[in-house]
């Protein structure tokens, strides 16, 4: 069990460092990157690796995304409605 818990946290402390650093500056996304803004009711902004559009679970939460908000993002980007917690062991997953 400890041996699958490792990449989630590792996925998880990633995720959390890109975050952290490119708050400082909104307009900083790296290069195969993208940010999004995840949350039920607060929403936080992340910075994920552009190759999670191709995984079927991260376009299972666009989806999601897009029934509850359109196309239209007020956040200035792509808004995911969903507890962080379910996004990052989501994305943990995927890395």
């Amino acid at each position: 069990m400890g041996f699958r818990l490792l990449p989630m946290i590792v996925g998880a402390k990633q995720i959390h460092k890109m975050q952290s650093v490119l708050t400082r500056n909104h307009s900083d996304v790296p290069k195969g990157h993208f940010a999004v803004y995840v949350g039920e009711t607060e929403k936080k902004r992340y910075v994920v690796p552009i190759t999670y559009l191709n995984h079927p679970s991260f376009q299972k939460l666009l989806r999601k995304s897009e029934e509850e908000f359109g196309f239209h993002h007020p956040m200035g980007g792509l808004t995911i409605p969903c507890n962080e917690d379910d996004f990052f062991y989501i994305t943990s997953r995927l890395s």
